[in-house]
């Protein structure tokens, strides 16, 4: 049977797959921006240059930009006032190019436009690849024209010249609950490069606990995963307890599976470049909607560790406390020291006997005695109110001064790492930590509820053995197959 899609459920369908794309507003108003204007006609969306799927592309006299997202930022502490900021890449260290932006409101046949405020750059030059021809992340700052405050844009365009016709267009997303009540905490997992490995298993372990730790929502975002990964995503999809965004590199880097990891792989400064895209997007699409985010690799999680803080909100009620004695206002972010729990060869360890062979972590709770040196590898509790851009460790640029993370007590929450091997940074150090280690048995706390939820969500994705499905949850259960 054929099945008919008429233009509305179209849009709609688009617009899900490429949320910058502002396809709804064009198509409502398409007959009357795109007559003749006196200076920058609405550009149609089939005249848009895309690269990559995801990315916008401006080409300038001095620089090619490869643009992302754009969001509407209202934040109290922003001291350019109301504005619209511009998620990309240029290939141009420190950008001389002037650029304007074109601002589309709902109603106006014609864009009101500002020059460019500032190109922000997401990145420390002593980092490496500094140098042109090389994607750089930016964020890119329009300042709303007084007459419009109040107003939130529909779309912006960077052109180089105020009335050119714009090779991109953007939704602005502005991602406001309407009763203005924040919930918790956000979890933002950089771009999925697991083609080959099949993490799925530990993906469960692993989400339960964040769920459990007090987790309200995991946004994802995907460059290639194995299928099984792939399936754990969209169960936890269903239940509305995760986000996924399809993600590429823009320009001219790979896209081809495999390829692309090879790429990521090798290219350790592109990829930890590329990386700062979906981070600063997931702070800027959630930051009217939590109270905390934070940045987490599937392999670490945030692990109070008194037995009164069975959540993220216990701890966080006692450290921003705490932060608060000490400059009387709230920190930008908080960070906790890094420790890693070494995977070892599965079977050099002993096996704990009442926790399943296939929760990886519940079964490693041998740790490095030392934790990483203070603010190195750590990770963070960012406040979305305060922050400007974010790199994986801490937040780079802060809204209305010097970015001042707290750093959460040893006492109170650790950093778990779990990892075969350090770092390549920490080669050094590396076997001092493997040769001192002590039992830490923390997460056991959440043991039963973990094995639980675990259990539940393997069977329901069928990827325990047939035989298992009789007997309830007994021993047999330990046993997984996954198709």
């Amino acid at each position: 049977m054929v099945q008919f899609i008429d233009d509305e459920q179209l849009v709609r369908d688009v617009e899900s797959r490429i949320p910058s794309l502002p396809i709804a507003y064009w198509s409502k108003h398409k007959n009357a921006v795109q007559k003749k204007a006196a200076c920058a006609k609405y550009p149609s969306i089939f005249e848009l240059e895309f690269n990559n799927i995801y990315w916008q592309t401006l080409r300038s006299s001095n620089g090619t930009f490869q643009l992302f997202g754009a969001y509407y930022d209202i934040r109290k502490r922003s001291r350019i006032g109301p504005a619209v900021r511009i998620l990309g890449m240029i290939d141009r260290i420190e950008p001389k190019v002037k650029t304007f932006c074109q601002l589309w409101f709902d109603g106006q046949k014609e864009p009101f436009i500002v020059k460019t405020f500032e190109y922000k750059y997401i990145w420390f030059n002593k980092w490496g690849n500094y140098k042109q021809g090389i994607y750089q992340p930016y964020l890119i700052a329009c300042q709303i024209p007084k007459p419009f405050r109040g107003l939130v844009p529909a779309s912006v365009s960077l052109v180089e010249k105020q009335c050119d016709t714009a090779t991109n267009n953007l939704r602005v997303l502005y991602n406001r609950p309407l009763d203005d009540k924040k919930k918790g905490f956000a979890v933002c997992v950089k771009g999925l490069d697991f083609l080959y490995d099949d993490l799925s298993v530990r993906l469960v372990e692993w989400i339960e606990l964040l769920g459990i730790l007090g987790a309200d929502k995991i946004f994802f975002y995907e460059l290639q995963v194995h299928p099984n990964i792939s399936k754990v995503l969209r169960y936890y999809e269903e239940q509305d307890r995760v986000h996924v965004t399809p993600l590429t590199l823009p320009g001219g880097q790979p896209n081809v599976p495999g390829f692309q990891h090879l790429f990521l792989s090798k290219k350790t400064t592109h990829k930890r470049q590329n990386e700062l895209i979906p981070y600063n997007d997931c702070l800027y699409k959630n930051m009217y909607k939590y109270d905390f985010i934070a940045l987490l690799d599937i392999d670490e999680v945030i692990m109070p560790k008194l037995d009164e803080d069975r959540t993220w909100n216990d701890l966080m009620e006692r450290v921003v406390e705490k932060g608060m004695k000490l400059k009387n206002d709230t920190y930008p972010s908080y960070n906790v020291r890094n420790v890693y729990f070494f995977d070892q060869d599965q079977h050099e360890h002993d096996w704990n006997k009442d926790v399943p062979k296939y929760m990886h972590m519940l079964q490693h709770v041998q740790r490095a005695k030392n934790y990483t040196k203070p603010n190195q590898y750590v990770k963070c509790f960012h406040n979305p109110e305060r922050v400007l851009t974010l790199h994986n460790h801490f937040p780079i640029a802060c809204l209305g001064g010097a970015c001042h993370s707290f750093p959460i007590s040893t006492d109170d929450a650790q950093l778990q790492h779990y990892r075969a091997d350090c770092v390549r940074t920490l080669k050094k150090s590396c076997e001092e930590f493997k040769e001192n280690q002590v039992r830490d048995t923390t997460i056991w706390k959440y043991k039963d509820e973990l094995v639980q939820r675990t259990r539940r969500t393997l069977d329901t994705l069928g990827f325990f053995r047939p035989s298992s499905a009789v007997g309830g949850m007994g021993r047999g259960r330990d046993s997984l197959y996954k198709r």
